[in-house]
């Protein structure tokens, strides 16, 4: 099931200009070095609520990148599908979103 994700995941490509990408890939960089402090915390059996803090930030970057990725989508390959009248297009992003929220 998994392998079933990743290869619908990957039909579709967006091309985003090499200045968006280096800001996506940038933050995604500062979140696995939080996520990496997270494995380091519970390594040296750092104090539960420290841990938890620092989730929590790790939690509130993602949702951030989340935010500007889904930004992004909508703004680009949205409202480009909507145009060629690719109505399919907002029953993904409906389902997309309730993903994000739940």
């Amino acid at each position: 099931m998994a392998g079933e994700t990743v290869k619908a995941c990957c039909e579709k490509h967006t091309d985003r200009d090499s200045r968006q990408k280096k800001a996506l890939l940038n933050r995604l960089k500062r979140i696995e070095g939080q996520v990496r402090g997270l494995q380091t915390m519970v390594e040296n059996n750092a104090y539960c609520n420290d841990i938890l803090i620092q989730s929590a930030a790790v939690n509130a970057a993602i949702n951030s990148f989340n935010k500007e990725l889904l930004s992004s989508h909508i703004h680009t390959c949205v409202a480009r599908d909507i145009r060629e009248g690719k109505d399919e297009t907002i029953d993904e992003l409906v389902a997309t979103m309730q993903k994000l929220m739940k």
